[in-house]
């Protein structure tokens, strides 16, 4: 009893010696990826702008360091270092942490340079990232003291990301930046089993941030076996915490493209080789053929639709780029016959090629027009298709036929290939004719005008009819193309017949509408008011009964008539009449007499 009594009285003092400490120590709590995530997505990460998240970071520190009352001196520069006795409240911790952001979205932004980083700017580069890594470790150190269980695991995952972002620019201990990148992933994935649904969600989202650079670390150890095009594939993800993977894996296939094209000395287009002398414009031509494969390799049916465009606005900027090399090398070229021609005409063919791909991109815009055509909402409850955008898209096509079919009948000397790409043209430019006065027959249908509907359906056949002849007498036959004219080709004679009857049905039946439509017309009505009444509109020609696209009913005036202004007597105020001095009468009026008896009776 004794022993009991002294242990309990024991554990008494303990608590009451621990409570002062409780008070003096208060351990504070810092959701950071939540906090970091919002300042990032709020100023200008959401757009990968770096600069403006840098100038955030600065401008959120000064306003800490002022409302802290923590500044270094005024005038002369006095360090005040941040240490756990520093610490009073939470805000000194996010001096820490905006601290780090700050190093780190400078280093980021000089990786985003368009030329990319020089030595001495990657030298400055690999600084700034230290200095990340310097106060991340730091806030990591302050967290374990000051702040609670979650906050600590959260800085050390934190501290472990700056690292391995280190170790990744730098190339060079790889095993080092795997086990960081690690850590943080563990971190991650069990915080992302506990709190509220948000910060779930975010802590997945940085787990599969993670996820590339863990493998590309392993790769470059030689644990993996990943192929080029799998790390191309991870490098379409999106995420703040992926854009330095993206920019090393862009070098990575920079210097791969480099290695390649001193191997290439010649572009083939139409039996003609033009030589490139140029390593600038041999590594774009080479770039602009690596996506080539992804639009049409055996995978290009498996790739989505958004996916398939970005590609193809990766292939327009690659060629535009080599077209500027070229043109710069042209300019250059000086009095060189022979160099002058050869650029020319590469500059000529990589222009073809470009509009061949710009015709393959809107023909990719027509086919998903035509998906949303007969719906009437898609899966993601946006506007359907409208058979006038159809009509845009085909004149967009028929241009871009035009100006490729000008363009490889520019020269003087025609080869047979270039005769047969210029005749593949005019083909081409055909069948976008018939279809583009299809889905024009169908707009005209939408509005209800069967007449013109029903020509230009005739029409459409006629042209469809006129492409399928001179599809079967070509030696090679487009089967694609031929399954699509023949389906067009049945699908006007179909349309055709459908309007015809209807339009038939229609003029049996106008006689009987029309005298409907005259019957509902009224001098009021229920409905609101229209744009103009019949009375209004008698002297221009426009039916009001017969038109089937008249909305509503018809109304011949508005009853009852509204009040009109009408004339009246003017009111006549004689304003002089006050201020007219008549002549005195006195001397005209009658004097009375008055007698002596008179004044007597008074």
């Amino acid at each position: 009893m004794r022993k009991e009594s002294e242990a309990s009285v024991m554990e008494i003092d303990d608590q009451k010696s621990t409570a002062p400490d409780q008070i003096n120590n208060p351990k504070f709590s810092i959701n950071v990826l939540q906090l970091l995530k919002s300042s990032q997505m709020q100023h200008g990460l959401r757009f990968g702008d770096y600069t403006r998240y840098r100038r955030y970071c600065t401008a959120r520190l000064r306003r800490l360091y002022k409302s802290l009352k923590f500044t270094h001196g005024r005038g002369k520069y006095n360090k005040r270092a941040i240490t756990a006795t520093t610490i009073t409240e939470v805000r000194f911790l996010h001096l820490v942490l905006y601290t780090a952001e700050r190093a780190w979205s400078h280093a980021m932004e000089k990786r985003q340079l368009p030329d990319g980083p020089n030595a001495r700017q990657r030298s400055y580069l690999i600084g700034r990232l230290r200095k990340a890594v310097k106060w991340a470790t730091l806030f990591a150190d302050l967290c374990a003291i000051k702040g609670d269980s979650r906050t600590s695991l959260e800085a050390e995952a934190y501290a472990s990301y700056m690292k391995g972002n280190l170790l990744f620019e730098q190339d060079q201990n790889w095993d080092i930046a795997l086990k960081s990148f690690k850590s943080a992933r563990a971190v991650y994935e069990e915080l992302g089993k506990y709190g509220d649904l948000e910060n779930q969600v975010l802590c997945r989202e940085r787990v599969e941030e993670l996820e590339p650079s863990i493998r590309y670390c392993l790769h470059k150890i030689g644990e993996s076996n990943l192929q080029t095009s799998e790390l191309l594939h991870i490098g379409e993800m999106e995420g703040p915490a992926l854009d330095l993977f993206k920019a090393k894996l862009e070098a990575v296939m920079a210097e791969a493209r480099s290695q390649q094209a001193a191997s290439m000395t010649e572009f083939y287009w139409l039996g003609d080789r033009f030589p490139i002398s140029n390593a600038k414009t041999r590594v774009a031509i080479l770039k602009a053929q690596e996506l080539e494969k992804d639009l049409h390799g055996p995978t290009a049916e498996s790739l989505p639709a958004d996916k398939r465009l970005v590609i193809f606005d990766k292939v327009f900027a690659a060629y535009n780029d080599a077209r500027s090399c070229i043109r710069n090398d042209l300019v250059t070229a000086g009095n060189s016959e022979n160099v002058k021609d050869d650029l020319s005409g590469l500059d000529k063919s990589i222009g073809a090629v470009l509009g061949q791909r710009t015709i393959e991109r809107n023909q990719l815009l027509v086919s998903l027009a035509k998906s949303k055509l007969t719906k009437s909402r898609d899966d993601k409850n946006e506007k359907v298709t409208k058979p006038e955008e159809l009509v845009r898209l085909y004149d967009l096509l028929l241009q871009n036929t035009a100006d490729l079919s000008d363009l490889v009948s520019s020269g003087r000397d025609r080869k047979p290939e270039e005769v047969a790409f210029a005749e593949e043209c005019a083909l081409r430019s055909l069948v976008f004719r018939a279809e583009r006065c299809f889905y024009l027959a169908k707009s005209y249908s939408s509005a209800g005008k069967r007449t013109e509907a029903y020509a230009l359906y005739c029409r459409a056949h006629s042209l469809a009819d006129n492409a399928l002849k001179e599809l079967k007498s070509l030696t090679t036959i487009d089967q694609v193309m031929m399954k699509e004219l023949k389906t067009l080709y049945d699908d006007c004679r179909s349309n055709s017949c459908i309007e015809h009857a209807t339009g038939i049905m229609e003029e049996e039946k106008a006689p009987e509408n029309l005298s409907n439509k005259i019957s509902t017309i009224s001098l009021t009505g229920a409905d609101k008011k229209p744009e103009k009444f019949l009375m209004e509109k008698l002297d221009t020609y426009e039916s009001a009964v017969g038109d089937s696209n008249t909305k509503g009913v018809p109304r011949i005036e508005a009853f009852p008539p509204p009040f009109q202004a009408i004339p009246r007597n003017p009111i006549v105020l004689d304003l002089a009449y006050n201020s007219i001095e008549f002549p005195s009468l006195e001397n005209r009026m009658k004097k009375d007499r008055k007698g002596f008896i008179s004044m007597l009776w008074r």
